[in-house]
């Protein structure tokens, strides 16, 4: 799904406590890192161990790769200093490929591309947004893309919309909803669903594929997808594994192994698992 502000702190945080360094490059042992929090892309459990798209999907690539890997829980807002400072080889986190990203880290291509917006509420103040069925690409700027957002602005004038700290759903927030909505920034999307679920928010913008996860829910009966759907732009081009820029082997091996699955069909067959949708990137 995002990239954390504070990197060169948090990069010095991690160095000092001595994280292991990156290994001898044959890649037979590939340790992957993965939020825990982030479902259905990642999350932990009844059992507490971590389950979720990436997790499956690390899983089968690691077998392609004929690897040994290990996927290990890693907090949203450490994920690319700890893996800088030697701590794991790869990221899959639900992260998108942006150029931000690219200035630090190196990606695999893309195993999934979904659309993002607003959840909320269907009987709420937000229930009705105007084009619940338009999808806007951003990559390139249109005068529908406009009248689109200008929309969104005027009927998000004075509510309040969570999304997750240091994320391309923050970024879009900062840049298209900046003075028409409050905007609300949390440590993970499990803290804004719940202050939507109690009413503390009148939305949350995220994944969509995250939302339809918490929406599921028993408990959150009612609430839906609303407003329009965008892709491309400050969503880059879909979420990819992330490597280091020293890397490149680990990386054209992922990038082997994904397209792969993409040709067998053993892609999309997961991500109708627990996307319930394709997801898988076209072309």
């Amino acid at each position: 799904m995002r990239f954390a502000k504070t990197i060169g702190l948090a990069l010095a945080a991690v160095l000092a406590a001595g994280g292991a360094l990156a290994q001898d490059k044959s890649w037979k042992t590939i340790r992957i890192a993965t939020e825990g929090a982030y479902a259905p892309y990642n999350f932990m459990g009844p059992d507490g161990k971590l389950q979720g798209f990436e997790v499956d999907l690390a899983a089968e690539l690691c077998k392609r790769m004929d690897a040994k890997c290990e996927v290990i829980a890693q907090d949203w807002d450490g994920i690319i200093p700890a893996l800088q400072a030697g701590k794991y080889d790869a990221i899959m986190a639900g992260m998108n490929i942006t150029d931000k990203r690219r200035e630090v880290i190196d990606f695999s291509r893309n195993y999934t591309r979904e659309s993002n917006g607003l959840g909320a509420e269907l009987a709420g103040p937000l229930g009705k947004l105007p084009d619940g069925d338009v999808r806007i690409d951003l990559s390139t700027e249109t005068p529908e893309s406009k009248a689109v957002i200008e929309r969104l602005r005027t009927a998000l004038k004075g509510k309040t919309i969570g999304v997750q700290v240091s994320t391309i759903h923050a970024n879009f927030a900062e840049r298209y909803l900046k003075g028409a909505a409050e905007i609300r920034e949390y440590k993970t999307t499990e803290q804004h669903d719940l202050d939507l679920l109690a009413g503390r928010i009148d939305g949350i913008f995220a994944s969509n594929a995250s939302e339809r996860a918490t929406f599921e829910k028993p408990d959150f009966k009612g609430y839906g997808l609303v407003g329009p759907k965008f892709v491309g732009g400050v969503f880059g081009g879909g979420v990819g594994v992330g490597v280091r820029k020293g890397d490149p082997e680990l990386r054209d091996k992922f990038t082997a192994a994904i397209n792969a699955m993409l040709a067998d069909g053993t892609l999309k067959t997961l991500a109708l698992k627990w996307f319930k949708v394709d997801t898988t990137p076209q072309g």
